[in-house]
């Protein structure tokens, strides 16, 4: 018989950090705990990654829906057809149901990334601040053997933002140093084919959701003329049925998805979306999204499965002052796992 309860836990940022959507100095996590009754009392961990004006889910909503699925954790129901409104929940379930049939084994997808033989190539991430400190954190990632910066752009003047843009370009190559933009849909369609035009000179890899969601037309015109490979992010957030991500591809034809597994509902739904992209020649990579070590576990080792040579938007695990030991590090510009070192539970 399994049996199942949860708790919430608010993770504590060691510095205040700027997104889109405000500056950040904690996040709030549930983790969702199944147990065995009847196999030595085995337990499995899930980490509902909730992000407050990102998830479709309400905050209020979460709780109850950990609640249902605490009476019946079992039942497939769940992750076939009851959770799709709710993919941090689903995706917490999923990593639940996993890790207890490893038996807390930390072991989740086991892999030459899980044997510490190969480790997932990622993109150093700069978070908006003003112009210098944001200078200061390029400098920093490329000193940590980062080959891949990522930075935010349309929260400061565009001009100051293209400066710093065109000086990492003009000391290094994109060879040497590739260059993702991300946008959080700050750009009005009107401006956005100018933008476009302009950053492409600086030979960038891609940008992120240039506009704002759900704006289909506007992006499926941008997507088509494009001189810069435009990722889709928030426009995924949402979509939960077959039918629904079909036709979100087929109009918009992008150059590339981004799947936050908190976010887009978990392995499952996530290697659905995959599996379009690919039909239709569509690129694609993975990013977490602010989850403790605990959900980061599991991300990574799921990645390193679909053996995307891409780098990957995965977290260091180091933002938070009360995260949890885990098996992962960052070593110049790579995620590695140490499958000898122990795991933290929140709940021991």
């Amino acid at each position: 018989m399994i049996r199942g309860f949860f708790f919430p836990y608010v993770l504590k940022f060691r510095k205040p950090s700027g997104t889109s959507r405000g500056i950040l100095t904690e996040k709030k996590s549930w983790f969702l705990v199944l147990e065995d009754t009847q196999m030595n009392h085995a337990r499995g961990i899930g980490e509902v990654g909730w992000l407050r004006g990102l998830s479709p889910e309400k905050e209020s909503d979460i709780e109850d829906i950990l609640a249902d699925v605490c009476n019946s954790p079992d039942n497939p129901q769940w992750l076939q057809h009851d959770l799709l409104e709710f993919p941090s929940v689903r995706f917490a379930l999923e990593q639940a149901l996993l890790d207890l049939d490893k038996n807390q084994k930390g072991i989740l997808f086991p892999s030459a990334f899980t044997r510490g033989e190969k480790a997932i190539d990622i993109n150093g991430l700069v978070w908006m601040a003003p112009i210098e400190q944001m200078r200061a954190q390029v400098k920093e990632k490329i000193e940590q053997g980062f080959r891949c910066i990522k930075l935010k752009i349309g929260a400061l003047d565009f001009e100051d933002e293209y400066h710093l843009l065109s000086e990492i370009r003009s000391e290094f190559t994109s060879e040497q140093i590739e260059i993702r933009v991300d946008a959080n849909g700050a750009f009005h369609p009107d401006e956005a084919a100018g933008i476009l035009e302009k950053l492409a000179r600086l030979e960038l890899h891609s940008i992120e959701q240039p506009i704002k969601q759900g704006q289909l037309k506007s992006m499926a015109e941008l997507c088509k003329n494009t001189p810069l490979p435009i990722a889709l992010d928030e426009e995924l957030i949402g979509i939960a049925q077959l039918p629904q991500k079909i036709e979100l591809l087929n109009e918009i034809q992008p150059q590339y998805i981004i799947l936050k597994p908190s976010l887009t509902g978990g392995f499952i739904s996530s290697e659905e979306w995959i599996a379009l992209a690919e039909q239709k020649n569509i690129g694609w990579w993975i990013t977490s999204a602010l989850e403790s070590n605990i959900g980061l576990n599991a991300i990574a080792q799921w990645t390193a499965t679909l053996q995307n040579n891409l780098p990957q938007g995965l977290g260091t695990g180091a933002l938070y002052t009360n995260n949890f030991e885990s098996s992962l590090e960052v070593k110049n510009g790579q995620l590695h796992f140490h499958p000898d070192r122990k795991r933290e539970y929140p709940f021991e």
